[in-house]
């Protein structure tokens, strides 16, 4: 049974968090003086086990689910992931399994997790710099560490590997050319993303972000792009190739150049919050009726009332409304953080 949206969205990508921790404390999303050594995270009981996350995940792949990425938090921080995949992986009618992770434990499980069934993995890596990246993850964590765990996921055969490098302006702007020059050199795809509002302890401003325009136009001038069409419906990075052929880089301009028309992403928190937008404020709970004992119908008929009912379209609004970030959208208190929800 497939299901759409008031406005005709299908839910095609279910993004799984598997826990709201994480070894970074990237100043974009889990900065330091929010998730200080006193915060409480989610005690383990309160998370989806392997088992509830996959009976939900086969409830999901009924509804149209096809495509599936795991996150957190950081997800290799989840003990026994593998473990995860695979079950996954067993699924009849997922498509690609797909994960995405700060690439600091990546080295030693990157061979795991393909042998378990997991076909592809995105990286996320801010700057080459050692400065840069150390004051935007904030933990002193090394370039070369993640640079070793993206070498020993190729090696296991998790392609393609895609990079993720969320432009601040400020920060790390000044690194867009020389990160693309590198990984196109390594034949790999980098992805800009556009600084996002999302959550309400970043202390995010409009001025801090920097255009996919911008972006664009910085790498073009030194090596020569031009724009490819999408591969799919509800794509969500507009994806450029290098003329002379040798890749491509994508940008994830979801502040100046919203897709909410096209989103078709189902995100399940780590404690089985059902949330139908990045941007969200609120989540329906999925883990209170499996752990009372809900058969999988009663799941179905949940999830696709949630999803019948979905209106969800914060970025195109917000561009509608003005070019300046709404006070009430911007700074609501109560919306989700990243970090738990994922990206």
């Amino acid at each position: 049974m497939l299901i759409r949206d008031t406005l005709g969205r299908p839910i095609h990508d279910l993004r799984i968090s598997v826990t709201d921790r994480c070894n970074f404390r990237c100043t974009y999303c889990m900065p330091r003086e929010v998730y200080g050594r006193d915060f409480a995270f989610l005690p383990r009981s309160e998370l989806l086990t392997f088992e509830e996350i996959t009976r939900l995940a086969r409830v999901f792949v009924a509804l149209g689910v096809r495509k599936v990425r795991l996150t957190g938090g950081e997800p290799l921080l989840r003990r026994d992931l593998p473990t995860l995949v695979r079950m996954l992986a067993q699924i009849p009618d997922v498509a690609d399994i797909t994960l995405t992770t700060n690439g600091s434990l990546l080295e030693r499980q990157a061979q795991a997790l393909a042998d378990a069934g997991l076909e592809r993995i995105s990286v996320s890596l801010d700057s080459l710099d050692e400065q840069v990246f150390a004051r935007m993850n904030d933990v002193g964590f090394p370039v070369s560490s993640v640079l070793d765990g993206i070498a020993a996921a190729e090696r296991a055969g998790l392609r393609p590997i895609k990079v993720n490098m969320v432009v601040r302006r400020g920060l790390n702007e000044h690194d867009v050319v020389p990160m693309a020059r590198f990984f196109r050199e390594r034949g790999q795809v980098l992805r800009f993303i556009e600084y996002m509002d999302v959550g309400h302890t970043n202390g995010w401003r409009l001025d801090d972000v920097v255009p996919a325009n911008e972006i664009i136009a910085a790498i073009d001038a030194d090596m020569p792009l031009v724009a490819l069409p999408a591969t799919y419906p509800g794509e969500v990075a507009n994806r450029w190739a290098y003329r002379d052929g040798s890749g491509e880089v994508g940008v994830i301009a979801s502040v100046t150049q919203p897709f909410c028309r096209d989103c078709s992403r189902a995100r399940l928190t780590a404690d089985g919050q059902l949330y139908t937008c990045l941007f969200a404020s609120s989540g329906h709970d999925l883990r209170g009726p499996v752990r009372a004992g809900a058969t999988d119908a009663e799941l179905s008929e949940l999830i696709s009332s949630v999803w019948a009912a979905r209106t969800d379209r914060y970025s195109e609004l917000r561009s509608l409304a003005t070019a300046r970030p709404l006070p009430v959208l911007v700074h609501d208190p109560n919306r989700v953080e990243m970090s738990r929800i994922g990206g």
